[in-house]
């Protein structure tokens, strides 16, 4: 229960004074990255996120001065990560103009942000925020259910509720 507080506390700081359409890029992108299947079943860790997300940030910052920049992370994984992330936010910002691609480089370099605190606080861990976003936003259940929620139910709460309502936010 504590650390399920622990990751929603720290998921609300990461979102700290967005405005809506903020927060719905920042559960956009979050919710992709818990989704993500690198190609050949190679995992991700936070190093290949913070590179992906750092280049797309820095393609949507020249954009928005109108400017064509496209600068690619030095590792595969995360070239590949950012190749995969960007169709997904172009789509999400068609016809937004150059305060859509503000708000973009705003979301990406937060996520950047969070993962850098993350790697502070945990020096050891390689997965410590994308294990946090696994723990909060999981896949809902359904048969071939595409879609996926933010958990507001403790760990054991699956077992304990079986049948029963549960609190979710649904994020297309």
């Amino acid at each position: 229960m504590r650390q399920q507080q622990r990751d929603l506390g720290l998921l609300m700081q990461f979102m700290r004074d967005f405005n809506e359409r903020q927060s719905q890029l920042f559960f956009l992108v979050t919710t992709f990255l818990v989704r993500y299947e690198p190609p050949e079943l190679q995992a991700i860790i936070d190093d290949d996120v913070a590179e992906a997300v750092t280049a797309l940030a820095s393609t949507y910052e020249a954009a928005s001065r109108g400017v064509i920049y496209e600068p690619r992370p030095a590792s595969l994984p995360a070239d590949r990560l950012a190749n995969a992330l960007k169709p997904l936010v172009a789509e999400a910002g068609q016809g937004g103009g150059t305060s859509f691609e503000r708000d973009a480089a705003t979301v990406l370099r937060r996520v950047g942000e969070a993962l850098h605190s993350l790697r502070e606080q945990e020096p050891d861990q390689h997965r410590a925020f994308l294990d946090l976003l696994g723990r909060v936003i999981r896949k809902t259940e359904g048969a071939g259910s595409d879609r996926v929620g933010l958990s507001l139910d403790g760990p054991g709460a699956e077992a304990e509720q079986q049948g029963a309502r549960r609190s979710r936010l649904i994020v297309p």
